[in-house]
């Protein structure tokens, strides 16, 4: 597995070691112990998510002030346009963001750490997103950072107005958000 910082060096891509021929492929994509030898990060996974999605459709900028995830994340079927939101107030890259394309095609995924926001829209005619997280779901302490904030200005590749859920029209600017400390 071949592990690339962004430019926000805690937030990690990671392309597997596919094996493949002409029955398919193969490839491990998550083993404990090679994720903390290349990352550094010993991580408890505690629950794994699926979501499947339409083209346009976009989910975030989701994080938890209490209880906050590690994610790990993946797309399965179709292509995402995933971004990251640093909101560690201490931070030199406080409210900046990263963003990345994860597809079935390309296999890669991103390491999400806690302390930051996570979103994504997609950007082919559905897609299914797999994700494990290090911490619960928990509702009480869910926030979200409006997707459309002029002071993060986002690069959302749209070709029109997105999708996005009641929640997460009513997102939070960040200038107002809860943050890490």
């Amino acid at each position: 597995m071949k592990v690339t910082p962004t430019a926000i060096p805690e937030v990690l891509v990671l392309d597997p070691q596919v094996y493949g021929d002409q029955r398919g492929f193969f490839f491990e994509s998550f083993n404990a112990r090679r994720f903390e030898e290349i990352t550094g990060q010993r991580v408890n996974f505690v629950q794994d998510n699926h979501s499947k999605s339409a083209r346009g459709v976009l989910r975030g900028l989701h994080y938890q002030i209490s209880q906050p995830q590690g994610k790990l994340v993946r797309v399965t079927a179709g292509t995402v346009f995933d971004v990251v939101l640093d909101l560690r107030a201490a931070s030199p890259f406080f409210g900046r963001w990263v963003g990345v394309e994860l597809s079935a095609e390309n296999r890669r995924q991103i390491w999400v750490p806690p302390g930051f926001a996570h979103g994504f829209v997609v950007t082919s005619d559905s897609a299914e997103c797999q994700y494990k997280s290090t911490d619960y779901w928990a509702p009480e302490y869910e926030r979200s950072i409006l997707w459309s904030d002029p002071a993060l200005a986002i690069d959302w590749p749209l070709t029109g107005e997105p999708i996005v859920s009641a929640k997460d029209s009513r997102g939070t600017l960040l200038a107002d958000a809860e943050v890490f400390s």
